[in-house]
């Protein structure tokens, strides 16, 4: 929360701003209640990314709302401008829960509570994983950290997630493999992420799902890796070392952490 972002600000409470009061207004504008009854927005319609149409509570729009909203508070408090806070915290509240469906008999997050079609092959249900770290690695009872059991059970038994796994151009397989703690997938599609392109330069890879070159395979590639060498501890933002790396694999790294943090560390020392 050290990052200055006083000149984003009034970009970020218009934003907030807007769902908050477009979804009202359209509700009221068809003869609906602004909210449903547990005092929530009815997001809709809205799409899960680009591939659930007509969605009622996208997750991926949820988890969107529920990171900024609670960041943008804490930055209110620390940074001590609170103009905006008593608003943000009232609009806090009527941002809907992630929804969830049953699938393979485990609960997982779903990617709306309702849609009416599948166009595309991204999976909006783990974006509450990453890129908006609402699930991940969590201590137990132990101290272990171990992944979030809804998420896992939405990178293993969700059946789009499934079909639609890949490591082709910008998917991001690899990365919530990772941010989950699933050394084995995480290593494996983010090396075959990492092998050369077929053109005259390594790094130029492709086609994927848009062009060729393709700088979405890379970059998706590199932040699985980075994933796997460095997380952050949810509640105390200490560094997760090594958290989905193979115990049988050497590594030395030097990466950039939050808060101006330089973390660099060996894999045989773990």
């Amino acid at each position: 929360m050290s990052f200055p972002i006083e000149k984003y600000s009034p970009l970020i409470l218009s934003c907030l701003r807007f769902f908050d009061e477009h979804y009202q207004q359209l509700a009221l504008q068809r003869g609906r209640r602004g909210l449903d009854a547990n005092g929530h927005l009815i997001l809709f319609p809205g799409s899960g990314c680009e591939t659930y149409k007509m969605t009622y509570n996208s997750a991926s729009t949820i988890a969107a709302l529920q990171r900024v909203s609670q960041d943008f508070i804490r930055y209110m408090e620390v940074s001590g401008d609170t103009t905006n806070l008593a608003y943000i915290k009232t609009l806090a509240t009527r941002i809907p829960p992630i929804p969830t469906r049953l699938q393979q008999g485990k609960e997982c997050i779903a990617p709306a509570i309702a849609y009416e079609r599948i166009n595309n092959v991204e999976t909006p249900q783990l974006y509450p994983v990453w890129p908006w770290r609402i699930y991940g690695l969590e201590t137990d009872e132990t101290g272990k950290y171990v992944a979030n059991e809804k998420a896992l059970n939405t990178y293993q038994c969700d059946s789009v997630a499934l079909a639609h796994r890949s490591s082709k151009g910008w998917k991001q397989d690899n990365i919530w493999a990772a941010c989950l703690g699933q050394t084995d997938d995480a290593f494996r599609l983010t090396m075959e992420k990492l092998q050369d392109g077929p053109y005259r330069f390594p790094a130029f890879w492709g086609p994927g799902f848009d062009w060729s070159p393709d700088h979405n395979w890379g970059g998706s590639a590199l932040i699985g890796l980075e994933e796997m060498l460095l997380q952050e501890d949810p509640s105390t933002g200490e560094p997760i070392l090594f958290p989905a790396w193979p115990k049988d694999k050497h590594i030395r790294f030097k990466l950039y952490a939050c808060d101006g943090r330089v973390i660099e560390a060996d894999a045989n020392d773990y």
